[in-house]
């Protein structure tokens, strides 16, 4: 793959968040805690929608999905970063580089098509829910789930395969805190005008396609809580999708600027920033939304925690 090409021998250098900071030890403190705020959040929403019976149902599937994803997404960029800093280097290697690469971006595809699946299952439930329990059974719900990591696969190959293949001769001083795609591009001293297009029709794809069946999905589910009678059914659909509809605003937000944006609208500084808010925030912030704002979850939880304090 990318380690054919002679142009890759060496290292890159990940300049970071913390070479742009005048208090890089308390911004690295703030990382970690994010860090360990995210891992074990993602861990026990997991754990919980494993142990309880009563969250085996589609929606906490893809939510246990979700929070599979968001682990593996903070866990390739924040520990590289860290060890990166406390160990005062900045190096990387091609292959690091490389599977960091792929990683993210197997992961950001994947998420993608995953909270497409995430409407369609709201959808469904709010839209007919008498035909929920066939319509999203176990084996359909397993079939979009290996889909959407196949879709992210192959995104990640793809594009990890004709990015490491250009040589990179201008620099090796990457402006970001990992190896993202638009930065490297800018380090190559070949023409990428050919593979930005490429690589910009890709995305709109990976992107228009999940956003069309999450507003058709949103246009369908707003009609029918529109023809409900009963208020407290309006306020329990609206409770249901209200936090997807969060998550999806902050993914999609970050994904659109990152990759559907020309270059000249980057900037190394509006770029980590970007970066920052899905790659570090959001597997924060998924599992409190997810978790806070669902009375189901909540419940799970407090038994949890009843039960570990319960005398043996």
């Amino acid at each position: 793959m990318w380690m054919a090409n002679k142009t890759l021998s060496g290292e890159f250098y990940l300049m970071g968040l913390f070479s742009q900071s005048s208090h890089p030890g308390l911004l690295c403190f703030l990382i970690f805690s994010m860090f360990l705020m995210a891992v074990s959040g993602n861990i026990i929403l997991v754990l919980l929608i494993h142990i309880n019976s009563s969250l085996h149902t589609p929606m906490y599937f893809f939510i246990n999905q979700l929070s599979l994803m968001d682990l593996i997404y903070i866990t390739v960029t924040v520990p590289k970063m860290l060890v990166n800093q406390l160990t005062n280097m900045k190096t990387i290697s091609v292959l690091g580089c490389g599977t960091q690469m792929y990683f993210y971006l197997m992961i950001g595809g994947a998420e993608y098509c995953l909270l497409a699946a995430m409407s369609y299952d709201r959808y469904v439930a709010i839209c007919h829910p008498l035909r929920y329990s066939v319509l999203m059974n176990h084996k359909v719900c397993l079939l979009l789930a290996s889909g959407c990591w196949f879709v992210g696969s192959f995104d990640g190959f793809m594009l990890t395969s004709i990015t490491m293949t250009f040589p990179f001769c201008r620099s090796r001083e990457i402006r970001h805190f990992f190896c993202e795609v638009p930065a490297l591009l800018k380090l190559s001293c070949s023409d990428t005008s050919l593979y930005e297009i490429f690589m910009y029709l890709c995305c709109v794809l990976m992107l228009l396609i999940p956003v069309t069946i999450i507003l058709g999905s949103y246009y369908c589910i707003i009609l029918t809580i529109h023809r409900m009678n009963s208020v407290e059914g309006q306020k329990k659909a609206f409770a249901t999708c209200s936090s997807h509809i969060t998550v999806v605003s902050l993914f999609y937000g970050a994904g659109i600027y990152s990759y559907m944006l020309p270059i000249s609208y980057h900037t190394p500084g509006k770029d980590m920033i970007v970066s920052f808010v899905y790659t570090i925030l959001t597997p924060v912030l998924n599992p409190v939304i997810y978790s806070l704002r669902n009375k189901d979850v909540t419940r799970a939880l407090n038994k949890m925690l009843r039960a570990e304090k319960a005398p043996c």
